[in-house]
This record gives structure tokens, C-alpha cells and sequence, in this order.
């Protein structure tokens, strides 16, 4: 990476911390009467140089983020949270992050056509939902496609709601509760071999994971001390119709090479939040935003409850605080779908979708992928 693309990253960072939208740390009132009564008009984005970067994103008539990737019928689908500019200026536990509703896109093959589908689902149609339609995931059984999201109930708690709907593009129809037993952020579901489906989620700041320390809320931040180990991701086995927990969640251990579990200091490795697993040569890999360092890492495990092995980068610090991504296979090749800030110049609440090729070393590895071009 250049040394002008160190300094761009650098400055984009700086210029973020006030204002991280889903990772912000700031004890403040976050219902959404508080946060609709500081708004700003804020000026037209400047887009970023598109010779600086690696990939452009998949769409530019709305601003996209969080792109969980899938394919369904021989077709590459994908599932974003829609960033809108919702004028709101509060530091707090996201506020800015403040989407209302979901779009999917949808590709024959990377690199393609993209087409943009209309609303799939809204923030109005769900009935428990107050605000902040966060990071979604979907899934397909027997010809059923399931649409999975967080977003705050009633009382300003995040919690995991599920929709249905006989096509991949929605509409949905919300399920009249969340699911039980959920909270926090950042849904995954993945299917394994066997059939069998596990959802992973969780996120910490503003995601609310650190809230669920005691095994139930608290309205209190707590984070661990310097010698324990960092916050788990979790895990719970879906039921067969895919609308509920088929087991309570579990925490899914990430470990040093040693076998010792990542400890909470260790911001470069541990976890904060999108988890994404994929299979690979019969192997787990657990993949995951650092959050306040900005890598996407990895780590491998043999089943899909981890352990899991930490092992290196996917994805370097892209312009933009946040960081999300999927990992998804299409004709014999692996995809990297992740997110930056180029289209509204490093505005950390608009961002878009891009993709590119991973490739798996021989011996298991991930080839480390920078989003700029040097």
C-alpha cells in the first residue's frame, strides 16, 4: 500500500471516531425521539477517486453496506443494509446508522449486470421493531427463503428477527416477534454439509454484546479486564423451520495458536462483531471484523461450534470506520464481498458494496486482500 493510501485510510479513521456510528461508545439517549431532534442538512457527498481502488461498487443509485452474499438457483444474491443520510447528528450508540428498510442485489455472475430490486422488506411492516435495521443475512430451505435482521425492539434492545418470502428478492413478511432468545447484532446463517443450520451473531458497542455479560441484559457497559479473554461471537442451531433457536446460544472460542483464547486487549485479532462462516476443504472458517483496528480476520476450527484457530487477514483497513463482509462460492470460485466508503468520500454512514476474488492458498491459508490498488 502506498504511503498516500496510508495517509487516506489514517485520515478517514481520525476523522471517524466521533462518529462510528454502530461501534460508537457514547452513553447517550437512543430512542429514536432523541435522535430525530438533532438533525443537520448535510452537504452532497464528494466521491473518493476511483483510481485509488481495487473494486467499484457493485451498485451507485443507493448506498449500500454489509453485503451478506449467497447463492440460490446457480445465481449470486445479495443481502445489504441500505445506508440512507437520515440527518441525524447525536453521538451515541449508532444513531446515524438509522436504515428503514433492505434492498437485494442480484448478479448471473461477478462481474455482470446487477440488477437492484425494490423494497424487501421495511422497518414498518415489522411489528416488534422500533428503528435501526443493522446488518441482515438470508437463507433458502425446500424452495423457502428467509430473511434475517436486527434492529431495536420497543425498549432500545437489539434483538434478531426473522421474514419469509417465496422468492430470494423478497417481499418478506416479518415474523410477529424476534426470535426467541436473541439479542445484539449481525445475524450469519450458515448451512452445513449435513444439512443442519447455525446463525452466528453478535457485535459489541453499539451492537449491546457487552450488555449480555451476566447471560441477560444490563444497561451498562462492561468490558473485559486486560488479562480475560475478549468477547465470544455466538452460536445456536436453528429449528427446522428456520424461524427459531433450536438451543440456547453458545459462546464460539477463538484461540491463539497455543489453544489460548484471545483476550479482550488484543484489538489487532479478537472479535468485534460480522461473523461469517464458510467451509473449505472440510475445514471452518470463522471470519470476522476487529471493529476499532479495521481488519476482516480469520480463523479455522473442525466443527462448526470452534474452536477456532486464529490464522491471519482477509481484508485490510478499507476507507471507512466500519468494516463487514461475506464469503461465498460461484462456479469453482471464492468471492469477497465487503464494503468502503468511496462513493460519499469517507462519510462513515454512506457507504457501498464492492466484490472481488479469494483465493485459498494450498496449504489452507487466505491470501490477504487490500481494497487499494498500489
Amino acid at each position: 500500500m502506498t504511503n498516500q493510501h496510508q495517509f487516506l485510510i489514517a485520515g478517514v479513521i481520525a476523522g471517524s471516531l466521533f462518529i462510528t456510528g454502530c461501534q460508537d461508545k457514547s452513553p447517550t439517549d437512543t430512542t429514536a425521539e432523541t435522535a430525530a431532534s438533532s438533525v443537520a442538512a448535510a452537504p452532497p457527498p464528494t466521491p473518493a477517486d476511483p483510481a485509488l481502488f481495487l473494486n467499484q461498487p457493485l451498485v451507485s443509485e443507493i448506498y449500500t453496506a454489509d453485503p451478506s452474499a449467497h447463492v440460490f438457483n446457480g445465481k449470486i444474491y445479495v443481502y445489504p443494509s441500505h445506508d440512507i443520510e437520515s440527518g441525524i447528528t447525536t453521538d451515541g450508540e449508532g444513531d446515524k446508522f438509522d436504515m428503514k428498510d433492505y434492498r437485494v442485489l442480484s448478479m448471473d455472475s461477478l462481474g455482470g449486470p446487477v440488477t437492484l430490486h425494490d423494497e424487501a422488506l421495511k422497518l414498518a411492516d415489522v411489528p416488534w421493531a422500533s428503528r435501526q435495521l443493522w446488518a441482515p443475512d438470508a437463507a433458502e430451505k425446500d424452495g423457502k427463503f428467509f430473511l434475517y435482521f436486527p434492529a431495536k425492539n420497543k425498549d432500545g434492545i437489539f434483538q434478531i428477527g426473522a421474514a419469509t418470502s417465496d422468492s430470494p428478492t423478497g417481499p418478506f413478511k416479518a415474523e410477529p416477534e424476534p426470535i426467541k432468545g436473541s439479542f445484539s447484532v449481525d445475524p450469519a446463517v450458515f448451512k452445513d454439509d449435513d444439512g443442519a443450520y447455525y446463525m452466528y451473531f453478535g457485535g459489541i458497542w453499539g451492537g449491546q454484546l457487552q450488555r449480555w455479560a451476566t447471560g441477560s441484559y444490563v444497561a451498562e457497559d462492561k468490558y473485559p479486564a486486560s488479562n480475560e479473554p475478549a468477547y465470544s461471537p455466538k452460536i445456536a442451531r436453528m429449528s427446522d423451520d428456520l424461524l427459531q433457536f433450536a438451543e440456547p446460544p453458545k459462546d464460539v472460542q477463538i484461540i491463539d495458536g497455543g489453544g489460548v483464547p484471545l483476550l479482550g486487549t488484543d484489538t489487532n485479532r479478537r472479535f468485534f462483531e460480522a461473523a461469517w462462516v464458510h467451509k473449505f476443504n472440510g475445514k471452518y472458517y470463522l471470519s470476522y471484523s476487529t471493529g476499532d483496528t479495521h481488519y476482516i480476520a480469520y480463523a479455522i476450527g473442525e466443527t462448526p461450534y470452534g474452536p477456532f484457530t486464529y490464522k491471519g487477514i482477509v481484508l485490510t483497513p478499507v476507507m471507512g470506520w466500519t468494516s463487514h463482509h461475506s464469503i461465498v462460492k460461484h462456479n469453482d470460485k471464492w468471492y469477497l464481498f465487503y464494503h468502503d466508503t468511496q462513493l460519499s468520500g469517507g462519510q462513515d454512514h454512506l457507504r457501498n458494496v464492492k466484490a472481488t476474488e479469494l483465493i485459498h492458498n494450498d496449504d489452507g491459508s487466505i491470501q490477504t486482500v487490500d481494497a487499494y490498488l498500489d
